[in-house]
């Protein structure tokens, strides 16, 4: 038996072979949509993560090889938009290789612009759905969003990478919590108040502007009135918030990708008091970042400074109680390991260990534990319902 085809029908075929012969070529794959089929997990505790690179699984992975994540049962859903810069191909060959189960990814493809981040959208129900079969989430770091999404124009020193990652996570945060930009609107943690979520360095940022906040564009320059990288290498070192060092030659390549410094902790954090700190201790954290809040988004308020109060390291929400923003970077994995290897500056001689550092500088081993315990620990048990 012979098959005929005219022209016009035969060209959908001859395109779905080609794509089809290009994606085994090219090594793509359909992006995975776990939540369409997805149900209440009874047997698994699931961490939806945002930025699902393969830098974050290693830093998940490593959390999990201190102690820090009390399950075992673990299941990570990646969540990223389709038109991310990020190749998650990447992630999906990294867990191959390494025969590590559990994970599994959620791309949303729906049309978002800044026009229609902080309303019902075309991800809404997407969003809805998401939340609902999750029992927390983490907002990663990464690169300067835009400023039009927090209604001001770009600074020469803003550097736009993704615009689509943030357009996805800003308007997820917005139908989590609610903001400033609409006021009728009811964030979905209105029937789940315990939700835990915790935004990291730009993951903070994001929490701030999703609910109404504004940003600090440039903090050497805006902050402390410096114009030129050798006029911040001038300042103190807790000034610093990332190296400058890592801008101007000699580029040492030996040079530690996070400053470590001081915060200043609230007496009236919630999280702090529930992880057993005080205002009195002053623990190490490592941070790379050249922005900073500025207005505070609808909600939150301010828990941690640097130590000259003049840059906000940490913020949790009024209402949401396991809410959390951090500016620096606890889930660093280099953070629980002593091998000397870096350094501050290119005159420094000898190498450190970030874990070394910490250790010397107590509570901050300490404290960057208790702030794991404390999240995965508000995470919902096995069997929970929506």
């Amino acid at each position: 038996m012979s098959l005929r085809f005219s022209p016009s029908s035969a060209l959908p075929v001859l395109v779905l072979i080609a794509l089809a012969v290009f994606g085994r070529a090219a090594g793509a794959q359909s992006p995975e949509r776990f939540f369409d089929t997805a149900s209440v997990a009874h047997d698994t505790v699931r961490l939806t993560v945002f930025y699902p690179s393969v830098k974050t699984l290693k830093n998940i992975f490593a959390l999990k090889a201190q102690g820090f994540i009390p399950y075992k049962n673990l299941e990570i859903i990646g969540v990223y938009h389709v038109k991310e810069k990020t190749d998650y191909r990447e992630s999906v060959r990294y867990l191959q290789d390494e025969k590590i189960e559990g994970v599994r990814f959620h791309a949303v493809a729906a049309d978002l612009s800044v026009e229609t981040l902080y309303g019902p959208n075309a991800a809404s129900d997407e969003f809805r759905k998401i939340f609902d079969l999750s029992d927390g989430m983490i907002f990663f770091g990464g690169p300067d969003m835009p400023p039009a999404a927090y209604g001001e124009k770009t600074d020469f020193r803003t550097v736009i990478e993704d615009p689509y990652r943030h357009y996805l996570e800003l308007s997820m945060i917005f139908h989590l919590l609610g903001g400033g930009q609409n006021e009728g609107f009811k964030g979905f943690l209105e029937n789940r108040p315990d939700f835990p979520i915790l935004g990291i360095c730009l993951g903070m940022q994001s929490l701030n502007v999703g609910a109404g906040g504004t940003m600090v564009q440039d903090l050497w320059s805006e902050i402390y009135g410096k114009t030129t990288v050798e006029e911040a290498v001038a300042l103190d070192r807790e000034q610093w918030h990332k190296n400058p060092y890592a801008m101007i030659p000699p580029l040492d390549r030996d040079l530690g990708p996070y400053m470590l410094h001081p915060i200043k902790l609230s007496a009236e954090g919630r999280t702090w008091k529930a992880m057993g700190m005080t205002a009195a201790d002053r623990p190490y954290v490592a941070s790379s970042h050249h922005q900073s809040l500025e207005k505070i988004g609808k909600g939150f308020t301010v828990v941690a400074t640097s130590t000259d109060d003049r840059i906000i390291e940490a913020i949790e929400h009024e209402k949401f109680r396991n809410v959390l923003g951090v500016q620096f970077h606890p889930e660093f994995r280099k953070l629980w390991d002593a091998t000397p290897e870096y350094k501050t500056t290119p005159d420094d001689r000898d190498l450190f260990g970030y874990r070394t550092q910490l250790e010397a500088h107590p509570p901050s081993y300490e404290f960057h534990k208790r702030l794991w315990i404390w999240f995965f620990t508000r995470m919902k048990a096995p069997g929970r319902t929506t």
